[in-house]
Parts: C-alpha cells; sequence; structure tokens
C-alpha cells in the first residue's frame, strides 16, 4: 500500500528566478503563491548540495503547484540540456485551449519548438494537438490542445 496522498509540486531549478517568474505568471497565467529563502544546514542537508544558499518562488497554476528554485551557492554547476529521450530528462505537460497563441506566447520568452506541432489522427485522442517546448536552459513543456478545442 502506498503513503502517497498526492502530489506537492513540480520543481525547477532555474538560472534568474525574475525571468523564470515573469515567464510563469505572464506567458502562462500562474499566480505567485510565495517567495523564500533556504540555506544554511537546512538547505544543504535536504538538497544533498554543501553550502546551498536557494531563492525560490512558488507559483499556482490551475491545481498545480510549480516551484521555481534559483541557487546563489554554489557557483559552480553543471548545464545539463537533456533531449526528451535522455535518460533522467522531464518534461511538465500542460492543457491549453489554443495551442498556436500558447507556443506564441511562450516564444515571447524564449521557449522554442523542439520539432512541431503534430495533431493525433487515431485512437481515443484523435483531434488532439500537441507540441514540445524547450527554454534555453534546456527545461521542456508539452503543451496539449484537447479536440474539444479544436478551432
Amino acid at each position: 500500500m502506498t503513503t502517497v496522498v498526492g502530489v506537492a509540486h513540480t520543481g525547477i531549478t532555474v538560472r534568474s528566478l525574475e525571468t523564470a517568474v515573469a515567464f510563469w505568471v505572464e506567458a502562462l497565467g500562474a499566480e505567485v503563491e510565495r517567495t523564500f529563502a533556504l540555506d544554511g544546514d537546512f538547505a544543504a542537508d535536504v538538497t544533498g548540495v554543501a553550502g546551498a544558499r536557494i531563492r525560490a518562488a512558488v507559483l499556482v497554476l490551475g491545481d498545480h503547484r510549480i516551484e521555481l528554485l534559483e541557487y546563489r551557492e554554489p557557483t559552480r554547476r553543471q548545464h545539463l540540456k537533456p533531449r526528451p529521450h535522455d535518460l533522467g530528462s522531464w518534461h511538465l505537460a500542460l492543457d491549453v485551449t489554443d495551442l498556436d497563441r500558447t507556443v506564441a506566447r511562450c516564444g515571447e520568452y524564449g521557449w522554442r519548438l523542439a520539432g512541431a506541432t503534430g495533431t493525433m489522427m487515431a485512437g481515443p485522442r484523435a483531434g488532439t494537438r500537441f507540441a514540445y517546448l524547450h527554454d534555453p536552459d534546456g527545461a521542456t513543456l508539452e503543451l496539449i490542445q484537447g479536440a474539444d478545442h479544436a478551432p
């Protein structure tokens, strides 16, 4: 039997908290729930990152929370840009009502299509449109426009 009772949030490490918050709020309509800082023994012990000093924001998007984390320390880190097929990559899928408009709006914030938009032609999701987008740091969003929102 599982002890999981829900999903608390999706955490994303970002280069700039201000830039990331602007994208999620202005382009996608998220609301800022709170901002906070983590440092000292607690931050290091929980994250496993010695000397961690973090600025963070929790955003609400629909019924889901996004936690954006900007590590101020340590400054030496790797910049990974996993592709969708690389082990350990992740993506967050968002339901949208207008795929083309959302792709264009995300583009204003540096997010680019990973491939092309596509429409499922058969099966229970026939007519549903999909797009994968990447930000300059390699984060991935999947946008899904259900057939019930087709133009």
